[in-house]
């Protein structure tokens, strides 16, 4: 069944997370599938919000997922391809169960409509979600020996964050969600109301401007930490590349920023893919 179940795992990647799914084809082929299933995984349970009825549901979905990686779970847990991939994954590298449950746990604030209160909760939120996927993927490159250096992980989680929710803004926005910080919103003057409205405004404007900023400073030390890596373990960190061209592609071409710019296509982004990869051998 393992087989089959990294190819579900694979399958359900490229239908639910197109980005990171692309950025698996340029992992090494040993790899690929432990990685693509964690990626999997993550994909399903950030995806839980839009499929349940409410918080309620959604809780249980997240605590199926905990009891499944704690041993605890009812019923046939393997017989979940998802589940059987991951936890495949777990006992092949030795990935720290307490990690993805921190993960699982981050997930929970997914399910209400209460905003990111401020940047340091957002910096934690990035931290155990997106920082987490980098660093488990390096240790997977690294045959499942810890990786020490985590600056690379814990600056490029924060920028893809950040340029996600940018980018998503006036999706989030339209189902009564603020997740980017609010503190910088209400400094710069936004009122909720505003934004749910999707009323653009000066204040607004230099609010988001701000969050860009800081995303390029996590991005640009997120470099200076890759290059530090060994080579080995830099095909994991490879998702900066398309990053990079959807930061430029927001700041150039987001008349509103309810409205994001189109995104690039496939063979763009994974020939921006492949050859910041061949760059960083």
């Amino acid at each position: 069944m393992p087989a089959e179940s990294f190819d579900f795992a694979a399958q359900a990647l490229r239908d639910t997370d197109r980005d990171r799914f692309l950025a698996t084809l340029v992992l090494p082929a040993e790899h690929r599938p432990a990685i693509t299933a964690l990626y999997a995984f993550n994909a399903d349970i950030a995806a839980i919000r839009e499929r349940v009825s409410g918080p309620q549901p959604g809780e249980i979905r997240l605590q199926w997922w905990n009891d499944a990686l704690t041993g605890s779970g009812h019923g046939a847990v393997r017989q979940n391809p998802l589940a059987d991939a991951l936890l495949t994954t777990i006992e092949q590298y030795g990935l720290p169960v307490g990690t993805l449950q921190r993960l699982i746990g981050a997930r929970r604030f997914d399910l209400y409509d209460d905003p990111m209160p401020d940047l340091e909760t957002f910096e934690g939120y990035a931290g155990e979600t997106a920082s987490t996927l980098f660093q488990l993927a390096a240790m997977i490159l690294n045959g499942g020996k810890p990786v020490e250096q985590g600056d690379a992980a814990g600056h490029l989680g924060v920028a893809q964050a950040m340029i996600g929710h940018l980018r998503a803004f006036g999706y989030v926005s339209a189902q009564g969600r603020i997740m980017l910080p609010w503190s910088i919103l209400e400094a710069n003057g936004v009122r909720e109301s505003e934004i749910f409205a999707g009323q653009d405004s000066e204040g607004l404007q230099a609010a988001l401007s701000q969050i860009v900023e800081l995303a390029v400073k996590h991005r640009d030390d997120a470099r200076v930490a890759i290059r530090a890596l060994p080579p080995a373990l830099r095909p994991a960190f490879a998702i900066i590349a398309p990053l990079e061209q959807q930061l430029k592609d927001w700041e150039a071409y987001s008349s509103s920023p309810f409205a994001p710019p189109p995104d690039r296509p496939d063979w763009r982004k994974i020939a921006r893919l492949t050859w910041w990869t061949l760059r960083n051998r």
